[in-house]
């Protein structure tokens, strides 16, 4: 694809009306954007905007790194598995999903049947930029928090590569440009989402 051709690719007419069909859940690792970008595609699409992690706090009234010390990992991902079923269930909408999240086969089985997974996919040297200068995130309050999201990339991207749809996300792009590029990406599936001006 030349320059010009990914250009409009990153770009969509303003006046289109969309029909998405199936909850389309963001995974990926932190830092890709699957928070800024959901809400993006879900204002564009006019559909609600979900935050598993976001469900989690407010059932909780913690925030996630004080869930992770009080309670451990293994509850979050317990009630993160509970939290995802349910919006699934529930309601049809743009779902930004916890970096973990897509690692369980239990959230990978009900993302397929009731909805689609679309994978960020962002290279590890733009996630340190993004989450470097962040003490929101559990997982990295290491000694050498670039060597643990190195740790981390490797042994999940794999797992996020089994996704039904996958969006490379670039430093360059804007928010904006990201959405531009998810929702592109969700018009080869007719299954999920269609343009009433197609």
């Amino acid at each position: 694809m030349s320059e010009i051709e990914q250009s409009m690719a990153d770009t969509l007419p303003p006046t289109r009306h969309y029909r998405l069909k199936k909850t389309v859940a963001l995974v990926g690792m932190m830092g890709a954007g699957k928070t800024a970008v959901g809400r993006a595609v879900a204002a564009r699409l006019h559909v609600p905007f979900l935050d598993s992690d976001a469900e989690i706090e407010a059932a909780a009234n913690q925030s996630v790194p004080e869930i992770f010390a009080r309670d451990g990992e293994a509850f979050f991902r317990k009630r993160e598995s509970e939290v995802i079923a349910r919006l699934l269930k529930e309601e049809r909408g743009i779902l930004s999903t916890g970096g973990g999240a897509f690692l369980a086969e239990v959230n990978r089985a009900n993302i397929h049947a009731k909805g689609v997974a679309v994978w960020l996919d962002a290279d590890l040297d733009l996630l340190w930029n993004r989450v470097k200068h962040k003490d929101t995130r559990p997982l990295l309050r290491t000694a050498d928090p670039r060597a643990t999201l190195a740790g981390l990339f490797e042994a999940r991207t794999p797992i996020y590569a089994l996704a039904d749809l996958s969006v490379k996300c670039e430093a360059s792009l804007t928010i904006e440009n990201m959405a531009s590029r998810v929702i592109n990406c969700l018009l080869s599936r007719p299954d999920v989402l269609e343009s009433d001006d197609a």
